[in-house]
């Protein structure tokens, strides 16, 4: 795989900061709420030969700049339905988690054309389907966030067995201004797309932590069974760092799914 090349380009007024990979399949992939573009590090060099990965800050992220007016989902969806023809593809494969995995849906709903595959990595299609940590984040101090986090997304034998990992998740955090934090957390309120779900067109893989403590398995079970010709794969031994503690088999999938429905 080539070297990563960071760069920068303008959409719809927000100076962007995005990074590519690889050459071949393009392969979009969205951060999570608690992550920027730098979340798909130790994930990107285990999808291979054939496919171009991009990833690329949000609103309110790491070395995007937007101004402070609200924005919800569909805006961000909007966001990554520009950059992709601002790259010059016409479809890409979207892989989104947690978060991200929020405006992917929202992306294959609002922009079905452009979407070769979808993967959608521990995420929901309603924030009424996941577990309430929010509170909890609330009343943590600095060093209890971070390990807050860590044990959410990583089980304590990952984390144990290998200090490397936990050190990549570290870099992998970002933290926010409170009024970004504030906006970002706006976007998703009252994010429920279960009733269309059957609307999704584009061929998909579920992805999902066996012991996910945010989202539970049953949610992508659930989504699975109502996207129309979905895959369902659960990880074992994995919480909800699919692409973390799972990357080597979540990128094998992943790789093969989107070799298997080639952009053109």
């Amino acid at each position: 795989m080539s070297s990563r090349v960071f760069q920068r380009t303008t959409v719809d007024g927000v100076e962007t900061a995005y990074l590519t990979s690889g050459e071949g399949e393009p392969l979009v992939l969205l951060h999570g709420g608690e992550g920027h573009r730098g979340q798909f590090d130790t994930f990107r060099p285990w999808l291979g030969d054939g496919i171009r990965a991009i990833s690329y800050d949000q609103r309110d992220t790491g070395d995007t700049r937007n101004g402070p007016e609200p924005y919800d989902l569909a805006r961000l969806a909007d966001d990554c339905a520009n950059l992709v023809q601002a790259l010059g593809h016409e479809r890409v494969h979207v892989l989104g988690a947690s978060f991200g995995g929020m405006i992917a849906m929202q992306l294959a709903l609002r922009h079905p054309g452009r979407i070769a595959s979808l993967i959608l990595a521990g995420t929901t299609p309603s924030l009424a389907m996941t577990e309430s940590v929010t509170d909890r984040i609330a009343t943590l101090q600095p060093g209890e966030h971070t390990q807050f986090i860590l044990d959410l997304v990583l089980t304590p034998e990952g984390q144990a067995a290998d200090p490397e990992l936990v050190a990549d998740l570290r870099r992998a955090l970002r933290s926010r201004p409170a009024d970004a934090d504030a906006r970002r957390a706006a976007a998703a309120h009252g994010h429920d797309c279960t009733a269309r779900l059957a609307e999704i067109t584009a061929p998909t893989l579920v992805l999902h932590g066996a012991d996910d403590l945010v989202i539970r398995p049953t949610v992508a079970e659930f989504m699975a069974a109502r996207i129309p010709g979905a895959r369902l794969e659960i990880l074992p031994h994995t919480r909800h760092g699919v692409t973390f503690e799972a990357r080597r088999h979540a990128a094998a999938l992943v790789r093969d799914f989107v070799l298997g429905h080639p952009v053109a």
